[in-house]
């Protein structure tokens, strides 16, 4: 993984929120909320929590003397997500890093996180993590994008920039969010990490957005892919996203657009 895939600064936080939280990750959201909220925990610890999207969706499932802990490694997505969620006492917000994080062994009853793990420089170093703050009986709840092949727009948009720059083709996408998709590997850094009651499904689901121009914004200026596209020249950005707004209505056509998504969702209990 490259150094540039983990910086989410300047417009990114905004395109993302706006954009690429609609476009992919609300539905996922809403599904992770729930298989949080199912067990009543007392506590819990969101990791990579980003621009704060399954908070959102798990904040009104918890109950009123809930503790909610949410972090993230970036502080731009932690400030962004903190000003969308307003005023709750249940909740904290802390800059922290999913391997090293601040706080006792056996803290809390629920750990999740949505699409971060890709993004882990060790994934056993994380889940070790996520299993110490666990109490006993406690479940680590965690996403996973499938391969990018699986998820339409990612795939187009990827292959539609690489003409931009066909001599050193971004693969942000392929590389990380779409890199860890293979469902033994994952099953065995769960195991690594200690835990041994592992579950894995498969979750299929539609993306979807007003425009081809929204969709193909969205990946390109909306995620650290519009690093990518800038390090090799920034006044190509525009360019890389009328190549990926074509690709997309190509495939799906135009006006409002639609195209498969899927991911690997885990539950392992400590």
């Amino acid at each position: 993984m490259a150094e540039s895939d983990q910086v989410f600064s300047g417009s990114i936080p905004q395109f993302y929120d706006t954009l690429m939280v609609p476009l992919i990750f609300e539905a996922y959201a809403s599904h992770m909320a729930q298989l949080v909220a199912a067990s009543s925990p007392g506590s819990v610890l969101e990791t990579a929590a980003g621009s704060g999207v399954v908070t959102r969706a798990l904040a009104p499932q918890l109950g009123t003397n809930a503790r909610y802990v949410v972090t993230d490694l970036n502080q731009p997505m932690l400030d962004y997500a903190a000003a969308r969620q307003g005023p709750d006492a249940r909740i904290a917000w802390q800059q922290a890093d999913a391997l090293k994080l601040p706080f006792e062994d056996a803290s809390f009853d629920t750990v999740c996180c949505q699409f971060g793990a890709m993004f882990f420089p060790s994934r056993v170093a994380g889940y070790a993590e996520a299993r110490r703050v666990l109490k006993p009986g406690g479940r680590f709840v965690f996403s996973v994008w499938d391969r990018i092949e699986e998820n339409a727009f990612a795939d187009e948009v990827t292959h539609a920039v690489a003409t931009v720059f066909p001599h050193d083709p971004p693969r942000f996408l392929a590389r990380t969010p779409h890199g860890y998709h293979d469902v033994a590997l994952i099953r065995e850094d769960v195991r690594q990490a200690g835990f041994t009651d592992i579950q894995i499904e498969t979750r299929e689901a539609v993306s979807r957005a007003p425009s081809a121009r929204d969709a193909a914004t969205a990946y390109c200026q909306g995620t650290p892919l519009r690093n990518e596209i800038e390090a090799r020249d920034a006044s190509l950005l525009q360019l890389a996203t009328d190549r990926a707004t074509e690709a997309i209505a190509r495939h799906h056509g135009q006006g409002p657009v639609a195209g498969k998504i899927q991911a690997h969702v885990i539950v392992a209990v400590r």
